[in-house]
């Protein structure tokens, strides 16, 4: 089934103009609203759906966040035997919509609490969860673990090597440099002839992800200055911005980064040691030979100096306990990349309704995760009714952003 990513407004423009096409004016067009609540009652389906009562389940847990004091809890499960197969990365559709639990602060205990109301849909404590570690997830996994010894706790690889990443860039004085130098690059020359060379903004709360972009940036610069200075160079990049910009303007806003040239061979070395650990986890997911194939890779990587080995080694080892947890012939998930999609995806959805804080939009994230083949979809509407998505609504989200904004200005005049 191909599937197009059309707003949910634009869906019925798109059914309008198709029926005037075709020349079938008694063609009824559903309303955009229509749309909307058909896509609800898919995600309650999905979230209401029951679910096999296995030993093997492995859960992916994170918070999502919007304005307001509200977090998310999502859980989203897979059995290990549905795992995909080695090579493979976990897909949207291959997972389950266990739990979206909503409250205005969560403690270890509020968290503890919900992975045990969440095993009601499993019928027993899932195999396996992996969180990144965060304080409130990582405790109420602690505590729940303590009941349920049984089940194995994974980190996530990535904010593993993220906050490996954090530790060595925080500490590093050429990195705060660096930084310092983007910064008053990106004010100086965004207004400017040079605009088209403006490094990217920073992401406050992705360290990992700037490391990539800011080097990416600087190292097309780096190689941008050197064909400039070239007068043998006949580089169409080169002669692209030599014709726009002379090469003393590019050395004066720009020239700055051939001072950092060296760090940027370590940082470079740092980034691929980490995509490749990541990449690996997301394919192979934990098991007793995971450790053993990231260190080959690794080793295949060339030539690095001390200090990408030893990030190359903590992340071997790191690996290596990880994969411990796990029995014998067992593979866990190790990451929860996935699930940070499902997030990105339903921003996409929400659009400018998350300026509202959570809504009964919050439901379509079950929707992103559904098979929707026409059997599917009508057992869904079978599934969930109207009055189920709006029982559901009062009693998950109570009273939203938008209804107390209503209220307060209700009869509100303006006053001289």
């Amino acid at each position: 089934m191909l599937v197009a990513n059309v707003s949910l407004r634009g869906a019925s423009r798109v059914l309008a103009t198709v029926r005037g096409v075709l020349g079938m004016p008694q063609w009824p067009v559903p309303d955009w609203t229509t749309g909307r609540l058909w896509l609800l009652r898919l995600g309650h389906a999905v979230l209401t759906a029951r679910l096999e009562q296995a030993e093997d389940w492995a859960w992916l847990i994170d918070h999502s966040v919007q304005i307001g004091p509200d977090k998310c809890l999502v859980i989203l499960g897979i059995r290990l035997r549905d795992l995909p197969p080695p090579g493979q990365c976990l897909r949207h559709e291959d997972l389950r919509l266990v739990a979206l639990t909503l409250a205005d602060r969560w403690t270890r205990a509020d968290v503890d609490a919900a992975l045990e109301t969440a095993t009601a849909r499993t019928g027993v404590p899932p195999r396996v969860i992996v969180d990144d570690h965060g304080v409130d997830l990582a405790g109420g996994v602690d505590l729940f673990r303590q009941r349920h010894p049984q089940t194995a706790e994974v980190y996530d690889a990535k904010h593993k090597a993220a906050c490996l990443l954090k530790r060595r860039l925080a500490s590093d004085p050429r990195w705060q440099a660096f930084q310092a130098m983007v910064g008053q690059t990106r004010c100086a020359v965004q207004q400017t002839e040079l605009a088209f060379l403006t490094p990217p903004a920073p992401r406050p709360k992705a360290l990992f992800m700037n490391l990539g972009r800011l080097r990416a940036w600087a190292t097309r610069v780096l190689a941008i200055l050197r064909s400039s200075s070239s007068s043998s160079s006949s580089s169409s990049s080169s002669s692209s911005v030599t014709g726009r910009v002379r090469p003393e303007r590019l050395a004066e806003k720009l020239g700055w980064a051939r001072e950092f040239a060296d760090e940027l061979t370590r940082w470079s070395q740092w980034q691929e040691v980490i995509d490749v650990t990541v990449t690996l986890i997301n394919q192979q997911g934990l098991h007793h030979g995971t450790a053993d194939l990231l260190a080959q890779q690794l080793a295949q990587l060339d030539a690095h100096g001390d200090a990408a080995r030893h990030l190359a080694a903590e992340l071997v080892g790191f690996v290596r306990g990880q994969q411990a947890q796990a029995r014998p012939g067992e593979r866990f998930p190790g990451s929860t990349e996935v699930l940070e999609s499902c997030f990105g995806r339903f921003k996409q959805l929400e659009k400018q309704q998350s300026r509202g804080g959570f809504t009964q939009l919050l439901l379509g994230f079950g929707a992103l995760l559904a098979r929707t083949t026409i059997a599917t979809v009508r057992e869904a509407m079978h599934h969930s009714r109207t009055a189920d998505v709006r029982e559901w609504a009062r009693e998950t989200l109570g009273t939203t952003l938008f209804a107390q904004r209503k209220l307060a200005f209700a009869g509100a005049t303006e006053t001289g």
